[in-house]
């Protein structure tokens, strides 16, 4: 088999000591390449030019990392010459869960061989979903999944979901020093499976004896709406006069949660962290509110999850365990069972990797 250069397969399963290359601190956190493929032949490449209709469904419209994804999306598109324009459609953040279901109902009925779906409804898209796929539409997700797995032909993975919950501890570490702290999270809505398993991930990391002075206060949710995080974060600072950081793995909810804190002038006593988009977060990682926080990039989200629907949809892949394929710049991946979800017969697609910014690197990446 080639293997390209700028191959981005790795390792799944559980972690193992060595699996971050680099700390904390301003530097890319890449997981280790896998050094061979188990299956034999060559990685398969995409026939450009067929024509498959397709809809990149999101969370909800109007926030930058889903526009950021539908800009990855279009390059795809371009690069493969699909003759149809994809569809760039999704609910309102108030309406998320209702109308990504809607979505997903009438979409065998427009014709669209594939929705690639970043699902927000958790398992009650299954219904949807697996109507969708008995009709000939395949269901690809990215970002977040489906839980059970049910009626998902794919997941395309932005990075390990274990290895983001242990990047959020050893940031949590890092800005509350060894003497630790207390501390809470601010997550989007309680049916995201990507924050369900973010967090989960990060509680099990929490049970490593370093992290014994770390003590989590409790778990609040935005539902990924600025004013609503806002207010949350607002109230954590009222119920929690000796907390020290507040942990948002959500974009809205990191943004929201930084400007609470900067509005009370409590910058130097309460800390903001998670995953946030740098050049949101550009202004309070330089005045300090959010010394550290962690993100991958969702323009390449958008480009990996539009080659892989694409080679599902026009038969070049079966979305098997085991097939390798060619994702133009992005390299060369392979489809695994994910280890995330152990209990249900699911597959993935690990894109990865992530960065950790601070004040040394985030001015360049907002740029």
């Amino acid at each position: 088999m080639n293997v390209n250069v700028k191959t981005r397969r790795f390792l799944t399963g559980v972690m193992c000591a060595g699996l971050l290359a680099a700390n904390i601190g301003g530097v890319t956190l890449a997981q280790t390449p896998v050094a061979g493929s188990p299956v034999a032949g060559e990685a398969v490449t995409a026939e450009p030019g067929q024509d498959v209709k397709m809809m990149l469904l999101p969370k909800f419209l109007g926030i930058l990392p889903f526009d950021q994804a539908n800009q990855g999306a279009q390059e795809a598109a371009e690069e493969l010459g699909n003759p149809t324009p994809f569809d760039f459609v999704g609910p309102t953040a108030e309406n998320s869960v209702a109308g990504q279901i809607e979505f997903v109902t009438n979409a065998p009925a427009g014709g669209y061989d594939v929705v690639m779906l970043s699902n927000n409804s958790g398992d009650q898209i299954v219904p949807s979903a697996v109507a969708a796929q008995e009709a000939g539409t395949r269901v690809v997700t990215w970002d977040s999944p489906i839980p059970t797995g049910e009626g998902e032909s794919l997941f395309v993975a932005q990075v390990d979901f274990d290895e983001t919950g242990q990047v959020m501890a050893d940031m949590a570490l890092s800005i509350l020093g060894e003497d630790g702290g207390q501390f809470a999270i601010l997550s989007a809505s309680p049916d995201a499976a990507n924050q369900n398993a973010w967090i989960a991930a990060m509680e099990s990391a929490l049970e490593d004896p370093k992290y014994d002075n770390l003590e989590l206060l409790e778990i609040v949710y935005g539902d990924d709406q600025s004013e609503r995080s806002y207010e949350q974060a607002q109230a954590l600072i009222s119920k929690h006069p000796d907390m020290e950081l507040i942990m948002a793995p959500t974009s809205v909810g990191i943004v929201s949660a930084a400007k609470a804190v900067q509005d009370e002038g409590l910058c130097d006593e309460i800390k903001v962290s998670g995953l946030g988009v740098p050049a949101e977060m550009l202004e309070y990682t330089q005045n300090g509110c959010a010394p550290e926080f962690a993100l991958w990039s969702f323009v390449d989200l958008g480009y990996l999850t539009y080659y892989v629907s694409y080679l599902l949809a026009t038969g070049a892949i079966e979305g098997v365990e085991g097939e390798t394929f060619v994702a133009g710049r992005l390299g060369e991946y392979e489809i695994t069972k994910d280890p995330t979800r152990p209990d249900v017969d699911a597959l993935r697609v690990l894109m990865g990797p992530f960065t950790v910014y601070n004040i040394d690197n985030v001015e360049e990446a907002a740029g």
